[in-house]
């Protein structure tokens, strides 16, 4: 009979600092495993286990949102559907390339430096495509063909560059100063999100009278920046496995209901932007030109050039710097020595 001996799991004493996460102490991998232990690694409950799933079933369920929409709308020849369609692409590429990021981290110690670029560029890629959404169908009345409509994506292409530079820089002092590395991170994502909500946090708390735009999208609205600012406060604050170090090990610690918040939270935020399409449909087409190649797809394709440039800058750095001795594990004596 067949049997599949599954990698053995560590403490967080048994790897190399840059493997542990906040009051995270037992279901570790292997520092450096190899592709088909980190593959074997999905059917074994560790650390990282629900982190992968939460994002990778998503991905399948976004794309069968694309796929049922594309029945309806005519993608390649309405030009009033190009947001929606970078959009709803940008939230397919963010959660497949988490779950790849955290299934794959564990090979080394470059390698997962190496994943979470790519992570960071897909999240900050994910923020542009909301961006681009906002401006085609979430912006204010009052507020369309003014001057901040007319350069609302650019800013976000430009913000795009600097949350993935920002974040990726983030790990540098990952290890020595892991307070300023936290910081630097939450302020990477932050900053763009909060740019590009300018226009739905105006509609939901601060303007009245006319031109609001306030339709039956507003509740649902509420639900995602709702969840937003739960992903933040739980990224931010560990909770709650800093109140009890060991025991949410492999269930229950803060990264994986960030994940299932920031996933519900970007189910809702496509449901009210695939709503504000349809019922600002004939007032946006009267009074706003109709999205333009540049400011989509473009857009999108010019910030993913310069994501991909960035991300191969920082990879190859981890090349020029001097390599660090790695914990090198013994499967015969069950000991780890320095290189």
């Amino acid at each position: 009979m067949l049997s599949l001996k599954l990698p053995r799991l560590l403490s967080i004493n048994q790897v190399p600092k840059v493997f542990h996460e906040h009051s995270i102490i037992f279901g570790y991998r292997h520092p450096r495993s190899t592709a088909t232990d980190c593959l074997f690694s999905l059917f074994q409950l560790t650390n990282e286990t629900v982190n992968i799933w939460t994002h990778f079933l998503p991905t399948w369920y976004f794309l069968w949102n694309l796929l049922a929409l594309s029945y309806t709308l005519d993608f390649w020849n309405e030009a009033y559907t190009w947001p929606l369609l970078v959009y709803i692409l940008s939230s397919c590429i963010y959660p497949f390339t988490s779950s790849c990021a955290h299934t794959f981290s564990s090979m080394s110690t470059r390698a997962r430096h190496i994943c979470f670029f790519f992570d960071y560029g897909a999240l900050s890629l994910y923020s542009l495509g909301s961006a681009t959404a906002y401006a085609a169908y979430i912006m204010p009345d009052k507020w369309v063909n003014s001057t901040f409509h007319k350069w609302f994506v650019p800013a976000a292409v430009f913000n795009t560059v600097v949350c993935t530079g920002l974040s990726c820089y983030s790990r540098s002092p990952e290890q020595e100063r892991p307070n300023l590395s936290k910081v630097l991170r939450i302020v990477a994502f932050a900053y763009p999100y909060l740019f590009d909500n300018i226009p739905l946090f105006y509609r939901l708390f601060l303007c009245s009278a006319e031109g609001c735009t306030h339709n039956e999208t507003i509740p649902i609205h509420y639900r995602h920046v709702a969840l937003a600012f739960l992903t933040c406060f739980l990224f931010a604050t560990h909770l709650p496995e800093r109140l009890a170090p060991g025991t949410f090990d492999y269930i229950g610690h803060s990264h994986q209901l960030f994940h299932i918040c920031a996933i519900i939270g970007t189910h809702f935020q496509m449901e009210a932007i695939i709503m504000d399409m349809s019922l600002r449909h004939t007032w946006l087409t009267l009074h706003a030109p109709l999205p333009s190649f540049m400011d989509t797809i473009g857009a999108v394709g010019f910030a993913l050039m310069l994501n991909l440039l960035i991300i191969a800058l920082f990879s190859l750095a981890l090349y020029w710097t001097p390599k660090l001795p790695e914990l090198k594990y013994e499967p015969l004596n069950e000991k780890f020595k320095i290189d």
